[in-house]
């Protein structure tokens, strides 16, 4: 009988990536939102949370990066990024009709780590230096860059 392939460890920064979307959510949590909808996909992308608190429905991203030359977590979320998860956001909004008279915004969570991570060391990354940022109304879209 065959053997099925062993699973492949989440990498280092797929780790990272899911403690970072954990602590989000927690802090979205403790800032009084429900967490609707987790890793929400659509045919242009993905959004990280999506969550409510009274009338305010917020879709987030959330970074996690270690130092790099590149920049802050905040630096990498480009202007195609910030469509593709305008265009996820509205695809989620038509799918639930009674969402439609809520106030829409896109917040950013960040997690810039102070040092490298190594990459054989599964570790609990909040014992780790790190900056956190809350970005509220992170971004907006222009219409005229919209062509749905």
């Amino acid at each position: 009988m065959p053997q099925k392939p062993l699973s492949k460890a989440p990498s280092l920064s797929q780790q990272l990536g899911q403690w970072a979307e954990q602590q989000a959510s927690l802090l979205l949590q403790q800032a009084g939102f429900e967490i609707v909808a987790q890793n929400y996909h659509s045919r242009y992308g993905e959004i990280d949370l999506i969550a409510q608190k009274q009338d305010e429905l917020v879709f987030v991203e959330v970074k996690a990066r270690q130092p790099t030359q590149h920049g802050a977590a905040v630096e990498v979320i480009t202007a195609a990024k910030q469509l593709k998860m305008f265009k996820t956001a509205l695809q989620f909004i038509q799918q639930q009709p009674e969402d439609e008279a809520l106030y829409y915004r896109f917040d950013v969570i960040c997690f810039d780590f102070h040092q490298q991570i190594a990459k054989n060391l599964q570790r609990d990354f909040s014992q780790l230096a790190y900056d956190q940022q809350w970005i509220e109304n992170a971004f907006t879209i222009d219409a005229d860059l919209i062509n749905l």
